[in-house]
Parts: C-alpha cells; structure tokens; sequence
C-alpha cells in the first residue's frame, strides 16, 4: 500500500502549483517518473484544481473541480505516478477521492472540523499541512480529527510560520514534534519561501532558498519533501516566485539523497 511505503521510505510530493493546461501536467509528470526510476524513491504528483486562497480576486485560480479531477486522472492513466490535490469544502472529499490517493488540507483550513472529518471518511491519505499560526505539537489536534474517523493514514507538513508582515520563517523543531504523534512528517520547501501577499496583491517569495529547505530538513529527520517545480517559473500562474525551475530538479535531489 501507499502509505506503507511512505512510512518506510523518503518521498517526494512534486508537481505545478495549479492546473495550467493539459500539457503542463503531461510534461512535468513524465521528468517526474524519469526521476523516479533514477533515485528509485516514490513521486507523488500534485497540482491544485482550485487556489481558492489567493490573495486578489482576479487571480487565476485553476480548471475548477470537475475539469481539473478529469486532467488528473490523465496524468494517473498515462504515468501510473499517484496523485494528490488539495481540497478546500467538505463536499469535495469524495469526487476527488476517486482520483486523487492523497487529499491534501491547505494550511490555512487546518482546523475546519467538518473538511477534516470528510477526507478522513474516504479513506485515502490525508496529508494536514500546518498553519502558519499554528507549533507543531498543536498539529496533534487536527490529526486527531482525521483519526476519529478510523483512518490513520495520515501526514503532516511543515511550512513555516509567520513572524511579522509579509514573511515566514520555519523552525525546524516542528518536524521532530509533529513526528512524536506517530505520523510521516513531510516538509514543505517551496511554501516555507513564500512572501505571504508580499507582491502587489500576490505571494512572493525566494526560490533560491528553496534547496536548503529541504537539506536542513533531512538534518531533522523529515521522512518527506514537496517542491513545486515548474519548466518556467517566471510565468507561472500561481507560485512562481517560490517554484523551481523543472530543469534543476534533479540536481538539488542528487544533493539531497547523496547521489
């Protein structure tokens, strides 16, 4: 099963930020198995249907949920990589339970009971990424939420924390703290860069610490990483300012698996 191996296993969850077209996905998903036969390490492939937290109202937000779960499950048939892809309402646990293998809960709806209570009840992977207001040892909370549905498959993310205006800042001694509750601990290297709303109406933020992210994570133990990896992050439609560019993605998994 899935989630056995990424217990026992490091991972990587990699993919674009959004849903930018059909051949977007195909393209980045076939450098991802390619990389996956070199590190011999499961890749789950991610991109969102739906960025319903952007920070303007005309930013481009993806193919909607009926749209974007058909795209994906092209990506599934063709490359046979698993898929997850974060879900924002309740409603939405099932339909994307038919493809995705992970649903993953966006850091700032971490709390909401019932959003928690629906993924945990298809009985897919629930990957609970940590607030930005939230420690680690306070994630014991909405895992138990997931958990009182009788599914324990469950990961948690780390992605920094917010300190002051417009910035984050990641203390490490959340994965170790999350990791006591039982449950892989994934660190997220791209969103922990971000710029929270620090560009004009939009999230900057800085790439080119996006590698040292996930080094100093592996010192503390993370049993995953998730990077969004774009083949040109300057014109991406969400999150470019935080992606790495596809062409350099396996460099920094050469360093970070000692390849």
């Amino acid at each position: 099963m899935l989630y056995q191996q990424l217990s026992s296993s490091p991972f990587i969850i990699a993919g674009p930020c959004v849903i930018e077209s059909q051949n977007l996905l195909l393209e980045i998903a076939a450098e991802l198995v390619r990389l996956q036969r070199i590190f011999n390490i499961p890749i789950i492939f991610k991109a969102s249907f739906d960025k319903a937290n952007r920070t303007a109202i005309h930013s481009f937000r993806g193919p909607g949920l009926k749209k974007g779960i058909e795209m994906l499950a092209v990506v599934k048939e063709k490359y046979r990589l698993p898929i997850t892809t974060d879900i924002h309402e309740s409603g939405q646990a099932a339909p994307v339970a038919e493809v995705a293998d992970i649903l993953q809960i966006p850091a700032f709806l971490c709390r909401q009971t019932d959003l928690l209570v629906a993924a945990g009840k298809t009985n897919k992977i629930v990957n609970i990424k940590k607030a930005q207001f939230l420690s680690g040892k306070d994630m014991a909370f909405p895992a138990e939420k997931v958990a009182s549905t009788g599914n324990k498959q469950i990961l948690l993310t780390e992605r920094g924390n917010m300190y002051g205006y417009n910035n984050l800042a990641v203390d490490f001694r959340n994965i170790p703290d999350m990791q006591t509750f039982g449950y892989p601990v994934v660190m997220d290297c791209t969103h922990a860069v971000q710029r929270p709303g620090g560009a004009g109406g939009k999230t900057g933020g800085n790439r080119e610490f996006v590698p040292s992210m996930a080094y100093a994570a592996k010192a503390f133990g993370a049993n995953g990483y998730f990077f969004e990896v774009h083949p040109d992050p300057t014109i991406a439609k969400s999150d470019g300012p935080n992606m790495l560019y596809l062409k350099d993605f396996e460099a920094v998994l050469k360093k970070l698996f000692n390849r």
